[in-house]
């Protein structure tokens, strides 16, 4: 069962009118366009089982009927105790997994109609996936972190200069060279966004994100997921922080 809050609409309403009139640079380097994808993420109708089959185990419902709408340059929370399901909708919303029925549409596109190659290489175009505690690679340093996505399709170089800016917008601009074993937990959390980032994104999609913080570093990644939907990039995030779900423009309780 859900609980579906509008938190902050006319905000919404006044970053839409703006970016209506055209692309614009972001502080990262990316390019947004609002019109090409005024919708980049939508859940409709789905529900998520977990066992059953042929063992005979009666399957258990994590999810159902559960929808969406997110809209670019907005931060949408889902909320819930654990276990309520929430990394299990984010994870079918960034096409990590299936539901068990309904349908993801990613800028207007059901998965459905993708293969496998197709979804994964959308993916990496559209979305931005943060697990909760944003895990690094220990001997990379956090440059080198930020760059791994960009390795795969040989742009580590082209997208240098990139990954220096995200960095400083997260306010690592000094520790670039450090290796997670030197960074706090805030910090390895904000190199995971950063990351995040590199490729383009266009939907963020985090995990608890503030969980094993204290409420300084917690207020910290909320204040850069926020400067990230006002560069028109849409945040989906799972959080029971009262702080991020305040500050988030809409809301989904799971009970």
């Amino acid at each position: 069962m859900t609980n579906e809050l509008n938190l902050d609409r006319e905000a919404h309403d006044r970053m839409t009118a703006s970016t209506r009139r055209g692309a614009h640079k972001t502080r990262a380097n990316t390019i947004v366009k609002a019109t090409d994808h005024a919708t980049p993420l939508e859940l409709s109708n789905i529900t998520i089982h977990y066992g059953g089959g042929k063992g005979g185990a009666e399957p258990v419902n994590v999810v159902d009927d559960f929808n969406m709408t997110l809209h670019a340059g907005e931060m949408h929370c889902v909320a819930g105790r654990s276990g309520s399901g929430k990394t299990s909708i984010l994870t079918v919303g960034a096409g990590l997994t299936l539901p068990t029925s309904g349908r993801v549409f990613w800028e207007g596109d059901s998965l459905e109609t993708m293969g496998d190659d197709e979804i994964a290489d959308r993916r990496r175009a559209l979305i931005g996936y943060v697990d909760q505690g944003g895990a690094l690679i220990d001997g990379m340093s956090a440059l080198e972190n930020v760059l791994l996505p960009a390795v795969p399709d040989g742009e580590v170089e082209k997208r240098r200069d990139m990954a220096k800016d995200l960095l400083d917008l997260v306010g690592l601009g000094r520790r670039m060279r450090h290796r997670p074993a030197q960074l706090s937990g805030g910090e390895r959390q904000r190199v995971a966004i950063a990351r995040a980032l590199i490729l383009g994104t266009r939907v963020l999609v985090v995990d608890e994100p503030t969980a094993s913080l204290d409420r300084a570093a917690a207020n910290r990644i909320i204040s850069i997921l926020k400067d990230t939907t006002s560069d028109g990039i849409a945040v989906l995030v799972a959080s029971h922080d009262h702080e991020l779900v305040r500050q988030s423009d809409t809301l989904t309780e799971l009970i």
